[in-house]
């Protein structure tokens, strides 16, 4: 049977067909258009389905999607999203209503940690810890080749621990949240507010690599803040591998001097953790859609 699944994300979304070996055999990508709305956001999503599943001749197949955000398993809405559109709507059902097909739905997180645990760079790893550091901040953890989604559907949410009581306010209504000191959007806004200057992270750490005092000293606060909030994670879960992934994962220096911290804060005198890259890129989103379907 086919799998098929779609990435939902604030600009794009990506598509992939699978075959029974999991070999790709279609992927596409369009534009997601969120300032049109939510009814559009669907309609882009059910176009880029029917192409799909034309181009394996509507053979059956399985389908599931990722998102950010999860469904409320009070309110059957979806929540959490940071696509506001999306936020209190009945995405699943209307979806579903839509396409004519049973969807299993998944965060974003999840399905990173999905991708890495069975295809990358957690392979062969019992317990994965798949951690997104993009735009916003969170991750998933896969068990002996499960999702482990938890009771309300929110485990890995490590991006809205407080690690601050008193740092910058986050969306999410609570303070100095872990997205707001390391993701990447997190760290453009915390340059901004102390700089007065709006500038992106890869120009921050290029000013770091040529020894900019404030850059340098910005980073270190970064890595520091890196290191505190995954050692939270290591001392709970004692994982078998954590695996980074979004474009905060290509800072080099995450694996020097971001390792460095975790060692520091996590409650061991050694740090056998492995904390890897990860292999599945930035199409890691739509492998994992893929591989949870129904």
């Amino acid at each position: 049977m086919y799998k098929i699944g779609i990435d939902l994300g604030g600009t794009k979304i990506e598509g992939i067909v699978l075959d029974k070996n999991l070999k790709e055999i279609f992927r596409k990508r369009i534009s997601t258009e969120q300032e049109k709305g939510y009814d559009h956001i669907l309609n882009r999503i059910h176009l880029l389905y029917n192409e799909l599943v034309s181009s394996i001749n509507k053979n059956t197949h399985t389908f599931g999607i990722g998102t950010p955000g999860a469904i409320s398993k009070k309110t059957g809405l979806l929540i959490n999203s940071n696509t506001n559109c999306l936020n209190n709507k009945p995405f699943l059902t209307d979806l579903e209503r839509k396409l004519g097909k049973k969807v299993a739905i998944e965060n974003d997180a999840n399905c990173f940690a999905m991708a890495e645990a069975l295809m990358g760079a957690g392979k062969g790893k019992d317990l994965v810890f798949g951690v997104i550091m993009g735009t916003g901040c969170g991750g998933g953890i896969v068990y002996k080749g499960q999702l482990f989604a938890g009771l309300q559907g929110i485990s890995g949410e490590w991006g809205h621990m407080t690690i601050d009581p008193e740092g910058p306010e986050c969306y999410c209504g609570k303070r100095g949240c872990v997205e707001t000191f390391i993701s990447g959007g997190g760290l453009e806004k915390l340059y901004w507010k102390t700089t007065s200057t709006k500038k992106p992270l890869k120009d921050i750490i290029a000013d770091c690599r040529n020894s900019d005092p404030f850059a340098v000293k910005f980073l270190d606060d970064f890595f520091n803040h890196f290191g505190k909030a995954l050692s939270n994670v290591i001392n709970i879960l004692d994982p078998d591998v954590v695996v980074l992934g979004g474009g905060v994962s290509n800072v080099e220096e995450l694996y020097t001097k971001g390792i460095e911290k975790v060692k520091e804060y996590v409650f061991n005198d050694t740090l056998e953790t492995p904390i890897v890259k990860n292999k599945t890129g930035d199409s890691a989103g739509v492998w994992g859609a893929a591989l949870i379907g129904v």
